[in-house]
């Protein structure tokens, strides 16, 4: 492939200016649409070589057998997750590549962020002092120093998290398929099983991948076995959580704050503006209604050293596959599901 030619779906102003900056060192040919990419769009990708898709361009196994036929040969995510498209049905036929490290601070700082917001409700005293209300009442908070902290998931995001809260001087005990028992004892934390994390903590993380077995692992359940009062932190992927279960809980009290940067069907919402328009969607909608929930709209890898290191290492990878270079961040369903080792000569198919 001489001049890969990369059709780029749900695109905004700031994804162009970041992808057109980089794009001064590879030369491609890019065309920016900014409809998500599905069955209704997947005409556009008619004549490309390539297509760069975002987190809620859902890409199953009918839309892979259109791009096939178009004659697109690799799906570039310009994200770490890739629970949105059928890779299994890409084998044999499409590479896919991610950016698996594209800021890891962006997201880890969000987090403390919406757990500092909660806890001091600072949006809420923003709002008041605009009003000229300078009444601290019921805007009490708590010591973040000295209590527990469960983070599911320590990969790069949830690493950096841990070492934020350690700061605050927070106990953390944490959860994951493959415990890094090394960093474990460089950092001074504890991992354990979830129904320990549940039981103990007073705020829990999620940093974990969507896959079958963490498909809204927070649900009535385990929401039961939790402290009363939990903070519960969202920044990995909305179907984490059963948003039903959740409101259920927040209802009673057992959950007493959440934040959360997903949502389970933020697809038709996030990233877009609603503000003149009533939303459709009423769990959303009664979420919303909740003094103790704050909801941002999947806005924690949005930095500027995020969003370059995005561009810059999708524009590489679409190079890498060009040039018939080992694809460092492909994800290959006959290797392990999530990286593509390589070990058949240099390719698997």
């Amino acid at each position: 492939m001489k001049s890969p030619r990369i059709a780029f779906f749900d695109t905004k102003p700031y994804d162009r200016a970041f992808f057109d900056a980089d794009n001064r060192k590879f030369g491609f040919f890019i065309k920016y649409f900014e409809e998500h990419l599905g069955p209704a769009t997947a005409a556009l990708s008619r004549g490309f070589n390539a297509v760069c898709i975002f987190v809620n361009d859902v890409v199953g196994a009918d839309l892979i057998k259109t791009l096939y036929k178009n004659g697109v040969r690799l799906i570039a995510l310009r994200c770490a997750g890739y629970n949105n498209v059928d890779f299994k049905s890409a084998f044999g036929k499409i590479h896919i590549v991610r950016v698996p490290a594209y800021s890891p601070h962006a997201v880890a700082e969000h987090a403390v962020a919406l757990m500092l917001a909660l806890n001091r409700k600072t949006h809420r005293a923003y709002h008041r002092t605009r009003d000229s209300n300078f009444s601290i009442q019921g805007l009490l908070g708590f010591d973040m120093f000295g209590k527990t902290a469960g983070v599911i998931g320590t990969g790069a995001i949830g690493r950096e998290l841990i070492r934020i809260l350690k700061g605050f001087g927070m106990h953390v005990l944490a959860y994951d398929v493959r415990p890094d028992e090394a960093f474990a004892g460089e950092t001074g934390f504890s991992y354990t099983d979830l129904k320990t994390i549940y039981r103990k903590s007073d705020v829990i993380s999620l940093h974990c991948p969507l896959t079958r077995e963490t498909y809204r692992m927070i649900n009535a359940s385990s929401l039961k076995s939790m402290k009363t009062g939990v903070m519960l932190i969202n920044t990995g992927r909305g179907k984490l959580i059963d948003t039903r279960a959740l409101i259920e809980a927040l209802k009673r009290r057992k959950v007493g704050f959440a934040g959360l940067d997903v949502y389970e069907e933020e697809s038709e919402y996030f990233f877009e503006d609603f503000s003149s328009e009533v939303i459709s969607d009423d769990v959303l909608a009664r979420l919303l209604t909740f003094p103790n929930v704050l909801v941002t709209a999947h806005q924690g890898f949005f930095t500027r050293e995020a969003l370059a290191n995005i561009a810059r290492t999708t524009l590489q990878n679409v190079d890498d596959f060009v040039r018939g270079r080992r694809l460092v961040h492909e994800i290959c369903y006959r290797c392990s599901q999530s990286v593509c080792t390589r070990k058949t000569k240099g390719k698997c198919f």
